[in-house]
């Protein structure tokens, strides 16, 4: 950004005298109009306005690349936002459905000291927690693999703006 402000200053600068050499030369017009100062004028200020010209392509293509970064920067944020939101409907779920099996398992071991329940109920009961619990440690194993597959890439963009920068330097 301070690239942009930097350009900018440049530019009014470069304005300002273009300006200030116009009003002079408007103002104070000589006798014998093509002088050799006249003619060098008017190359100094030709010259300004080229690289005028250039500066303000410079400044444009600088803030459109940054937009651009911007916007593909708010992007990724809104798609990891609905990746953590879905892993977290996910998670939430799956600790509801433990906590309701728990609850059930609690519910047929009172049962059965009791006396009134039948074994194979408790079996299957069990046997739906594990599940649940399988579940539930998938569902960690699909967070842990979206994370680090989140990770790689974004360390194989820096790797690459890594090697175009060191690229450029060395063009340069």
């Amino acid at each position: 950004m301070s690239d942009i402000t930097d350009l900018q200053s440049r530019i009014t600068t470069a304005l300002d005298r273009i300006g200030i050499g116009l009003d002079a030369l408007v103002k104070a017009p000589e006798p014998g109009a093509d002088s050799d100062e006249v003619i060098g004028l008017r190359a100094a200020l030709e010259e300004e306005r080229t690289a005028n010209a250039q500066l303000e392509a410079r400044v444009l293509a600088i803030k459109e690349k940054q937009d651009g970064t911007v916007r593909a920067l708010s992007n990724e944020v809104d798609r990891l936002r609905g990746l953590l939101e879905a892993e977290e409907a996910a998670i939430a779920r799956l600790t509801r459905v433990n906590a309701e099996l728990r609850a059930n398992n609690a519910a047929l071991r009172e049962a059965i000291a009791e006396g009134v329940a039948e074994p194979h109920l408790v079996n299957k009961s069990m046997m739906a927690e594990l599940d649940a619990l399988r579940a539930a440690q998938d569902a960690d194993r699909t967070e842990v693999d979206a994370v680090l597959g989140e990770v790689s890439r974004l360390i194989e963009d820096m790797t690459d703006r890594h090697a175009a920068a060191e690229q450029g330097a060395a063009d340069a």
